[in-house]
């Protein structure tokens, strides 16, 4: 929607599907982010869609995904869908012309990632991965603490995301839809450890707890990053290990360890030892996803830079799919 200087006030929204994780990550950040609108949502169930749109207040509902891409009065598609999914409807949204805010795992596999960015390339439309925490300052923070040198040179990260999913029948679990912990918790540790590691690891070996023959409930991966320091990153959806979300870091002069850096708003703490000292930190209270929206309208209407772009996904998706072959498991949607 354009002002009386000709130029766009706000990012118009449509969600792809009526998603559960939709109101959290979309709908209430919007009410709090003026630049930001929700106005329609499509799913493959009309009944269901406009009972979601009825009750978030979405003023248009359409019959179709394609109907909804296509829709001159959106600026931008919000894509939830299943893993399996989000290339297909990602590269239909840039080609009718969107931006793209993609839920995460970005596509299924590497490959699907850069046959995506290179849509985003040619459209000349913006593309943004969902990785929320990385837009809350307690992510910058973990790595301006790295880059002072107050910690010393690398030595270790480890990242943990494990968090207890037992419904089975949970899409997250079908290999046909992109699932398994690796690419539902996993890639949020994969791209952790990429964070506060500095640089893209090599994956040097991984195992997985398995819940049916291609599918995974637990995954373990050791990496080497080109810095000469280890790491090793954690997650599950049904192990032994219930709940940890953390991040530790060591160097030859001190650690820091993080706990919840996912989801900041409800409660976090930022521990670092060095010199023979330790303090606490906390930060920001403000929603990880009102950060995130606020940068996307930034980027659309102002050009700004964003944190989470194509080419950040395409990484994180190779270390996915490396972890995956290193397990002996097939990445997913090949």
């Amino acid at each position: 929607m354009a002002g009386t200087d000709g130029k766009k006030k706000f990012v118009r929204f449509g969600i792809l599907g009526a998603a559960r994780i939709a109101p959290m990550a979309l709908i209430n950040p919007a009410r709090n982010v003026a630049e930001a609108r929700v106005v329609a949502v499509a799913a493959r169930d009309t009944a269901r869609a406009k009972k979601f749109a009825g009750k978030h207040q979405i003023e248009t509902v359409h019959d179709s995904y394609e109907a909804l891409v296509a829709d001159p009065n959106l600026d931008a598609i919000y894509n939830p869908l299943p893993n399996n999914l989000h290339a297909r409807w990602t590269i239909a949204a840039l080609e009718a012309g969107k931006h793209v805010l993609c839920e995460k795992p970005f596509t299924s596999n590497a490959v699907e990632a850069n046959e995506v960015a290179t849509v985003a390339r040619r459209t000349g439309r913006l593309l943004v991965e969902a990785f929320h925490y990385r837009y809350h300052p307690l992510a910058a923070r973990m790595r301006e603490i790295i880059d002072s040198g107050e910690l010393g040179k690398l030595q270790h990260v480890e990242t943990w995301i494990c968090f207890p999913l037992p419904r089975f029948s949970d899409i997250r679990y079908r290999y046909d839809l992109g699932g398994g912990a690796l690419m539902d918790a996993g890639c949020y540790a994969v791209h952790m450890a990429r964070l506060v590691g500095g640089s893209d690891p090599q994956v040097t070996s991984a195992q997985a707890l398995l819940r049916s023959p291609e599918v995974d409930r637990a995954m373990t991966a050791e990496l080497t990053f080109p810095g000469g320091h280890t790491g090793r990153i954690h997650c599950s959806m049904w192990s032994w290990k219930l709940l940890k979300l953390a991040v530790h870091v060591v160097g030859d002069k001190g650690e820091m360890r993080v706990f919840n850096p996912i989801m900041p708003q409800l409660y976090h703490r930022l521990t670092v030892r060095a010199d023979g000292k330790k303090r606490v930190e906390k930060l920001s209270k403000k929603p990880t996803y009102e950060y995130q929206l606020e940068a996307f309208c930034g980027a659309v209407l102002r050009n700004q830079p964003t944190l989470t772009p194509p080419s950040d996904s395409i990484a994180n998706m190779k270390v996915i799919d490396a972890i995956y072959t290193a397990a002996g498991l097939k990445p997913r949607g090949t």
